[in-house]
């Protein structure tokens, strides 16, 4: 690729060169030169730039061939025999080029039979139509047929002798026919442009501005041969604004490849546009507009219909012309794109879109599973802490107290034992059970309170502010909430009491308990001195995670010397 656009890039020099040096001593003014080398340039170095960005597209390749073109009809102020033959010759060539990237923009590829018939004949009507007009051409004769003062040109080895008084016909006809030729291209474009979809239609639009300058420079170049009296300043500033705004035309054909560059360019932010939960018709809003195709349809796959459904509900199927399936990174069905045939000339546009939907679908996909198995863990883990406490409750709990009714039966037995110490011993053994049986008690509610289980969340919040160590104020609604977010709710709580004991010098806590927009909204409210702050305190930061775990949300207001105040917000339907 580096060799070619080398070869390409010293080509345009050479020729622009050559061609420059030639139209000057042909007569052409230091502005003529400079304005022909600019447009020939022009073509070429956009060419260049985009045989570079794209080089499966063609269309480089035809710019490129078009500004190397350019200067061949300047070959004729050579002096060298040769030199003027091939320039009377191929003057025409770089019509026939540009014809041919007009037609077959922006993929530079001919895909109608009617497209490739014209550029054929295009061709030929250059290499017959310029030969033929070549064989009757005396520069010194036919002067004023072309820019170039050529009275003092050639000579022309092609000339045929004899055959000079044909070269008016024969140039009138080869004009004329290179006139049709031209009005056949609008005219095709024009059919392309009718039956295009809007995505296509922006894609042509560099061919519009091409076929707009070159048509009405070629309507005023039929004007001028009409009437060759037209000459002097009329003629000069024809030449001159001929010159200037055909350097537009490689720039729109070059912004219109680089649009698509662009386009890809902004596929990049789209997953930070669309967020982190993409609704599916904002979704399909960035892509429409991400590929200038408003038609454009979005279906996501549906395990359970086994289809592809847009946000309508309808199945669309991937089957025909303008569908790009998304797979996700394991090769199962993500989405379906329904777009408009036109942008499938544009692979890589369309490879960068799938790829950002891939990354998008698949970020939802995780989270959504990543919720799943947390949800999972933590219905699993209250779901042990109750079975603990329950094991404790009839198990250790209950072998202890009848262990201490037993006990008390020995002691009632050894009311009149004449042994003091023996009763004593008794004695000891029953407040060591007693103990131990308080101890498994606060275990057991510390794992999971019964009275959670049996009554919700309201009375265990109550029981929880009567073992409080500072004065407790409960507000809650006798409402019963799912078991994970009641189980959340009461150890948000009782961290917060903790905190406020051990921590905040509280003189007293407000607790409450209600339900808002589907949402339980606990509260706590202390005295003490604030300064609480999630990132430093362990405790605060465990209970963050906890609430995000079932998708809720921890705020923390603790000012400095005014107090802390708690709120979890815990969706619960």
């Amino acid at each position: 690729m580096r060799l070619r656009l080398g070869v390409a890039a010293a080509a345009a020099v050479a020729s622009g060169t050559i061609g420059g040096w030639a139209y000057a001593r042909a007569g052409g003014s230091a502005g003529d030169v400079a304005r022909d080398l600019a447009v020939g340039w022009a073509y070429a170095a956009a060419g260049i730039v985009a045989w570079w960005r794209r080089p499966a597209n063609r269309t480089g390749v035809l710019m490129a061939a078009e500004g190397i073109t350019w200067f061949l009809g300047n070959l004729q102020g050579t002096g060298v025999p040769a030199l003027f033959a091939a320039g009377a010759w191929w003057e025409g060539l770089n019509a026939a080029v540009l014809l041919h990237l007009v037609v077959s923009f922006p993929d530079g590829r001919l895909t109608t039979v009617p497209t490739r018939r014209l550029v054929f004949f295009g061709y030929g009507l250059v290499a017959v139509g310029g030969l033929l007009r070549a064989l009757t051409f005396d520069p010194a004769v036919a002067t004023g047929t072309t820019y170039l003062d050529c009275r003092d040109c050639g000579p022309n080895p092609l000339l045929v002798p004899g055959a000079t008084y044909l070269f008016d016909y024969v140039d009138g006809a080869f004009r004329a026919v290179g006139f049709v030729v031209s009005m056949v291209m609008v005219a095709l474009i024009v059919r392309r442009w009718q039956r295009a979809s809007v995505a296509r239609r922006r894609a042509l639009l560099p061919a519009w501005i091409a076929i707009a300058i070159a048509t009405s420079f070629l309507v005023w170049d039929l004007v001028l041969y009409l009437l060759p009296t037209l000459s002097g300043p009329a003629q000069e500033a024809f030449y001159l604004l001929s010159d200037l705004t055909q350097t537009a035309v490689p720039i729109a054909f070059l912004a219109g490849l680089l649009r698509m560059q662009l386009q890809r360019a902004e596929v990049s932010g789209l997953v930070i546009e669309v967020g982190a939960d993409p609704d599916p018709g904002r979704l399909r809003e960035a892509l429409a507009r991400v590929l200038g195709d408003p038609t454009l349809r979005l279906a996501l796959w549906h395990e359970e219909q086994d289809a592809y459904l847009d946000s309508d509900g309808r199945t669309v199927r991937a089957a025909g012309a303008g569908c790009t399936r998304v797979d996700s990174s394991r090769g199962t069905a993500l989405a379906l794109l329904r777009h408009d045939p036109a942008l499938a000339e544009d692979p890589e546009l369309l490879e960068a879109v799938a790829a950002s939907l891939r990354l998008a679908l698949e970020n939802v996909w995780l989270r959504n599973r990543a919720k799943e198995v947390t949800s999972r863990i933590v219905r699993a883990a209250d779901t042990e802490r109750k079975r603990l406490e329950r094991d404790l409750h009839d198990g250790a709990q209950a072998r202890l107290v009848f262990a201490l009714m037993a006990l008390r039966r020995v002691d009632k037995g050894l009311a009149d034992h004449p042994d003091d110490s023996l009763r004593r011993s008794v004695a000891e053994v029953e407040r060591s059970l007693k103990l131990a049986l308080e101890e498994l008690r606060g275990i057991a509610h510390g794992i999971h309170p019964a009275v959670l289980t049996r009554e919700g969340l309201g009375p265990a919040l109550m029981a929880l502010a009567e073992q409080a160590e500072l004065p407790v104020v409960v507000a809650a609604e006798p409402r019963r909430y799912d078991p994970v977010v009641e189980s959340t709710a009461y150890f948000t709580v009782c961290e917060a009491l903790s905190n406020a004991a051990k921590h905040a010098r509280a003189k007293a806590v407000s607790v409450s308990a209600r339900y808002r927009d589907g949402r339980l909204v606990i509260e706590t409210v202390d005295d003490g001195i604030g300064g609480a702050d999630t990132a430093r305190g362990t405790g605060l930061l465990g209970l963050a995670d906890r609430l995000a775990a079932v998708d809720g949300v921890l705020h923390v207001h603790s000012p400095v010397g005014g107090g802390t105040r708690i709120r979890a917000e815990l969706p619960c339907g």
